[in-house]
């Protein structure tokens, strides 16, 4: 039984964390890992002559990653967890990056170590990524990208100053970063789902109550305006949620004057006026010296939301 045990229970158990741990870290190669195989050999050498000399003169330990596709993972806790299984950088001094490209979900990202924060801080790895990766990348021309960035990334490191490439349009970014960042939807389609589930499922439940509601329906009506303005942009992108901003403003009160011409409407309306309280669906309302509350049996319930965190520093993009 013990022989059992050792020989089939325990590779089980150390498999099932390796299953569960999401993509896998590739062994760390050399200084340029292509396992997408997007560079030519020639770029492959190039940039792992530049990195080293770069190392030799500096101790900053620069790496490139290419994989076909991120498998669902985000990128930026992909690329965190590659810096932390590659260990890149001098132990004291965390001067290590990572540049890592996935070329068929389109994304890239630059981990910078804290040791290098201060040099290459988000926003100039956000420059190098739009001004000097993007258009090459746009073009399918991932040789020509990677260099370039790498070769910015290095003369900041050096120089102490961006290529004139990444600075040209830094005004232009600084103004139109809030715009861009919002524009579309920066995270892979699982989480999409997730947070539109979160999202749509409390405005849309408060949507669902305020048209059913008689009187206070409207003051909900008001109050949800910013609330389908802003969040669904999280989801759809700024385009899609001016679309259901127009859909809501639109949809609400038609759907309200439609039933208020029903006499279980008018019923529920009347009884608020006259008892304080109502029975819609099965569910109870009841007015107060402010509003009207609502209950599924003798107790009440609300809710909260949550939030996240990230680390490690750096930017993504996609193109």
């Amino acid at each position: 039984m013990k022989n059992i045990f050792q020989r089939v229970l325990i590779p089980v158990l150390l498999l099932v964390p390796a299953l569960a741990s999401g993509m896998t870290v590739p062994y760390l190669t050399g200084r340029v890992t292509d396992n997408a195989q997007i560079l030519t050999d020639d770029t492959r050498r190039s940039i792992t002559e530049q990195l080293k000399a770069h190392e030799q003169q500096t101790t900053n330990q620069v790496a490139v990653l290419t994989v076909p596709s991120l498998e669902g993972e985000s990128i930026e806790e992909y690329a965190n967890s590659v810096f932390k299984e590659w260990k890149l950088g001098q132990k004291g001094k965390d001067n290590g990056i990572l540049v890592l490209v996935a070329p068929n979900d389109r994304r890239m990202r630059i981990e910078v170590g804290y040791g290098l924060e201060g040099t290459i801080p988000d926003s100039l790895a956000g420059s190098i990524i739009r001004n000097v990766m993007t258009p090459k990348f746009k073009d399918s021309d991932f040789n020509g990208g990677i260099s370039a960035g790498v070769s910015a990334i290095l003369t900041v490191l050096e120089h102490g100053k961006a290529p004139e490439e990444v600075t040209a349009s830094a005004s232009q970014d600084t103004k139109k970063s809030f715009l861009s960042n919002i524009e579309e939807p920066n995270m892979p389609l699982t989480e999409r789902i997730l947070f539109g589930a979160f999202i749509f499922g409390i405005i849309g439940l408060f949507t669902v109550i305020g048209i059913l509601t008689p009187g206070v329906g409207w003051f909900l009506y008001f109050f949800l305006i910013p609330f389908w303005a802003m969040f669904p942009i999280v989801v759809v992108g700024t385009k899609g949620a001016l679309t259901l901003l127009i859909t809501y403003l639109v949809v609400y009160p038609a759907a309200k004057l439609i039933l208020r011409n029903m006499d279980w409407y008018k019923k529920a309306g009347n009884d608020l006026r006259t008892k304080g309280h109502a029975s819609i669906g099965g569910f109870s309302i009841s007015s107060g010296g402010s509003g009207s509350s609502w209950s599924s049996g003798g107790s009440s319930s609300g809710f909260s939301g949550g939030g996240g965190s990230s680390g490690g520093g750096g930017a993504s993009g996609g193109w």
